[in-house]
Order: structure tokens, then C-alpha cells, then sequence
């Protein structure tokens, strides 16, 4: 059976279900269980349709992977200019006595 076949048994399926829901609706009280399942039939509908949507799209396309350059880090130690006026978060304070 073919892709399409499939998706097409299934929305006859689906169909059935809705209408076997509908008749339950017309014998019980319209309680909460009834319109969970209602509810539940409906999402199920709008499901499928998003699925033949996605399929009629085709497969999605794979994006081109890009390879990171490796970055160099130097060695050396960085120029203290860059933490003049820095805090040390979390390590206290310079004199070692806590604010």
C-alpha cells in the first residue's frame, strides 16, 4: 500500500470515528467525557491534515553544514588593563573580608 493510500484509510478512519462520536453525542448527556473525546476526534483531525500537508511538501531539506574554524588562543597571560575596574562575582571582596 502506498503512502498516500495509507493517509487515505486513515481520514476514512477518522471520518467513522467522528461519526461514531457524533451518535454517542445524540444518546449521552453532553458531559465532560463526551466533548474530551469530541475534542480529542477534532484534534486528531486537524493532526492528519498537517501531516498530508507535510507530505504532499516533500522531505524536508538538509541545511549545509558548516564547519567551525578553530579559533588559536595564545598562551600568553592577557593584559591586566582588561579587569581594571571588574568585580569578582562571587569570590568576595579584594581584601578578602566579605560586604
Amino acid at each position: 500500500m502506498s503512502l498516500q493510500d495509507e493517509l487515505t484509510a486513515v481520514e476514512r478512519s477518522l471520518d467513522g470515528l467522528v461519526r461514531s462520536v457524533g451518535r454517542l453525542e445524540t444518546q449521552l448527556d453532553a458531559g465532560l467525557d463526551i466533548r474530551r473525546v469530541r475534542t480529542d476526534a477534532d484534534h486528531l483531525r486537524e493532526s492528519l491534515a498537517l501531516l498530508k500537508q507535510s507530505v504532499a511538501a516533500g522531505p524536508p531539506r538538509r541545511k549545509s553544514v558548516v564547519v567551525d574554524e578553530m579559533v588559536p588562543i595564545s598562551d600568553a597571560p592577557y593584559n591586566s588593563a582588561l579587569w581594571t575596574d571588574a568585580q569578582d562575582e562571587g569570590l568576595g571582596s579584594r581584601n578578602g573580608h566579605a560586604p
